[in-house]
């Protein structure tokens, strides 16, 4: 043995050829702190080895190396600029070592190489792969970029433009892709592939594979004529800009990383890229990345612990096959549990199934499925007008129209229908659940299960507790959301429960804007290049449809009336009464029309103007600042209020929803990561600047308490210590 410890040992696999093997004692291999000391210590014991010829680098698990420990990386972006960069440098060193050995290297890349671990096998000579390899570098989706010499070695080894694409994109590429590009050597079955990786390394030493060539040129600069790199760098940098956007900085600092590193051998180029990657790292959109990935893991956690628990789901039941109804079905299809689609319409029937149809067939045509794959899974939505198999249902989603009575009904209906141990769900968006559950005998297997639209595309699921509902409901109906492919948040039930309780007050701010002259148009652009909404508050109404809001908004005004209540003819209003039911209807606050592809397109409509201007004071040109400050303060008190009346659990949980439900920015963070970034006190003060606007401007008290305290509402990260320099 040459060397043993706790996640990476060496030892001889033959005359004079040695095996550095990962094996961690968790299920995947990781680059934490630990395994790089370690890997550093095991790679002088290499030096150590006079008769060595060769190594080969091997993981015993399903993945090669999934990548560096994401959960340390902001203890490490805690480190002042200075020591960041000294580990940074420290951890290179590390790399250079293996890239440095005296012998030809080689990696047996199984599954996963990401990250960190895509960063590692760049050191070796030569890489080969099995078929279900994937390798990439996914820095830049958590606001960074790679640190571990990715962006010096990948476009010495394949090309600037390649290595650009994968380092931009943060996308892998599977092992046919890499191999066609030339990031790996070769691709064979995962059977052979230790095999196969000593009959290479046995040609390297025999000199029959060049070695050294394939070392020397990822040491010296980028091989690129001036005209060459013009051209490459200034294309990159335009489609970066388009598709990245001003709020993501880390795909530009990477380009800016490579371009400036083209002329530079190794050591400087790595220097440029350590320079580069403590900036990214000390940054607000770092921190609010990496902090999603973080919470986006606890609740993936939290699932994984109700479907440990949970029955699992066989056989749904959707009840109303509108858009909704068929949406869901069509959810519930693609990830194989069967559902039974119920209407009292054959016609809504026959549009639940078109809805899951168009759906399967855009996969079809983008190749994604097979036309058996598309008839399999249609086959399992078995539409019907009667309840004859409902007494196999596992779980019934009732997607009715938002009417209480009307649900209440059907409600009832169905559970004379079911076995006594049926869960029974309410895609609703605003209606208390614990008022359903008062035309129910069995209230505990009883709870809120609201999918956002379209369906298929928003990943949140807000799953609803009502003071009935029993552990187990909530563990099944979560378990079968996260089967569905979708990330279930619980939270207790309100008017409105999370998601639309925040986003309401929020929409009454674009509302009082209005009133006092701000100009929609405007307002939409502030909220979406500025602050990076997705759409603007004038759009998003227009897509929710005004007259669902305007309904929506008597809903919470009698659920929270010393907030949400209004006392004046507000924009919505006008629209609703002149019928400008938004999109569905082709005019809203902006007009619609079909383009080729037959999707809305917006225009301006100079109509809305001289509907509202009876309603609103003289235009005024409110500086982007004040629209911003006066739109997110009532959504960000509520969003305390609701963790401080424990409607949603924690701040992780309440961001998250956030972020996957209404697509609050996600370089932002989400809200509480939004004000711990300001300051609480900073937040006050800013507030109290806007208390004459009313109720909804005003501060939760708790909210008050922890600023008065200094505190925040996510544990600040204690940076790492770093013993060995």
């Amino acid at each position: 043995m040459i060397y043993h410890g706790e996640t990476v040992t060496v030892d001889y696999l033959e005359d004079g050829i040695a095996e550095i093997i990962f094996d961690a004692p968790s299920p995947v291999n990781k680059f934490d702190l630990a395994t790089l000391e370690s890997f550093n210590l095991a790679l002088d014991a290499l030096y150590q080895q006079p008769k060595l010829k060769g190594v080969i680098l091997h993981s015993t698990k399903a993945a090669f190396i999934v990548g560096a420990d994401i959960t340390e990386f902001l203890g490490l972006f805690a480190l002042p600029a200075d020591q960041l960069s000294k580990w940074l440098h420290h951890a290179n060193t590390i790399f250079n070592k293996l890239e440095d050995l005296p012998v030809p290297t080689i990696a047996a890349i199984n599954g996963y190489a990401l990250g960190g671990g895509c960063e590692c096998v760049l050191a070796t000579d030569f890489r080969i792969a099995d078929h279900q390899a994937r390798i990439g570098l996914p820095e830049t989706k958590l606001g960074i970029m790679p640190g571990f010499g990715g962006t010096v070695r990948l476009p010495r080894l394949i090309g600037a433009d390649s290595a650009m694409e994968i380092i931009t994109a943060g996308k892998d590429k599977t092992a046919a892709a890499a191999l066609k590009i030339g990031l790996i050597d070769a691709v064979v079955a995962t059977d052979i592939l230790p095999t196969a990786a000593l009959t290479m390394i046995k040609q390297a030493i025999t000199g029959d594979l060049d070695w050294q060539q394939r070392r020397h040129q990822k040491q010296i600069p980028l091989r690129l004529s001036t005209t060459e790199a013009l051209m490459s760098f200034t294309t990159a940098k335009a489609m970066v800009a388009n598709i990245a956007g001003k709020h993501y900085l880390a795909p530009m600092a990477a380009v800016t990383a490579i371009e400036t590193a083209a002329s530079c051998n190794r050591e400087s180029a790595l220097t440029i890229e350590n320079k580069h990657f403590v900036t990214l790292a000390k940054t607000d959109i770092a921190q609010a990345l990496v902090g999603i990935f973080l919470n986006d893991q606890y609740i993936k956690n939290q699932a994984k612990q109700a479907i440990k628990t949970a029955p699992p789901t066989q056989q749904a039941m959707v009840l109303g096959a509108g858009i909704m109804g068929g949406g869901i079905a069509y959810q519930s299809a693609t990830h194989h549990v069967p559902v039974i689609m119920k209407d009292i319409a054959t016609d809504a029937l026959t549009l639940g199934m078109e809805q899951a149809a168009k759906l399967l067939n855009k996969k079809l045509t983008r190749g994604r499925i097979d036309g058996l794959q598309m008839a399999a899974t249609l086959a399992t939505i078995t539409p019907t007008l009667t309840y004859s198999d409902s007494c196999h249902v596992d779980i019934v989603i009732e997607a009715v129209i938002e009417n209480p009575t009307i649900k209440a009904t059907v409600l009832a209906e169905v559970e004379q229908q079911v076995d006594t141990t049926t869960v029974l769900t309410s895609n609703t968006s605003t209606i208390p659940i614990n008022l359903l559950a008062q035309s129910l005998q069995r209230p505990q297997n009883f709870c809120g299960m609201h999918f956002f639209n379209p369906v298929h595309k928003m990943p949140l699921v807000e799953i609803i507790r009502g003071k009935h509902t029993a552990n187990e409901t909530i563990d099944r109906v979560v378990a079968y959301a996260a089967k569905m492919g979708k990330t279930p948040i619980v939270v207790n039930d309100c008017p409105g429960f999370f998601v639309n309780r925040v986003l309401f007050p929020y929409l009454a701010a674009f509302s009082l804007l209005l009133r006092d002259g701000g100009d929609y148009v405007q307002i939409d652009t502030i909220m979406e290049q500025d602050f990076g909404w997705p759409m603007g508050p004038a759009y998003l109404l227009d897509v929710v449809g005004i007259d669902t809001a305007h309904h929506a908004q008597k809903v919470m005004a009698q659920g929270f009336p010393q907030r949400m209540a209004k006392h004046y003819t507000d924009a919505v209003d006008v629209l609703y009464q002149h019928q400008r039911f938004g999109q569905k209807t082709g005019a809203g606050f902006f007009s619609y029309s079909t383009d080729k592809k037959g999707k809305p397109q917006k225009t301006f409509d100079p109509q809305t103007a001289t509907l509202l201007q009876p309603i609103a004071a003289a235009p005024t040109d409110f500086d982007s600042t004040v629209v911003i400050d006066r739109m997110l303060i009532p959504m960000i008190n509520e969003v305390v209020r609701c963790l401080e009346e424990n409607i949603i659990a924690t701040p992780a949980e309440a961001d998250m929803a956030l972020v996957y439900g209404l697509g609050f920015p996600p370089f932002r963070g989400g809200v509480f990561r939004y004000l711990d970034q300001i300051g609480l006190a900073n937040y006050v003060a800013l507030a109290e600047r806007y208390q004459s606007l009313g109720a909804l401007y005003q501060v939760p008290a708790g909210l008050r308490a922890k600023a008065a305290a200094d505190e925040c509402y996510y544990p600040a990260p204690t940076a790492v210590t770093m013993a060995h320099h």
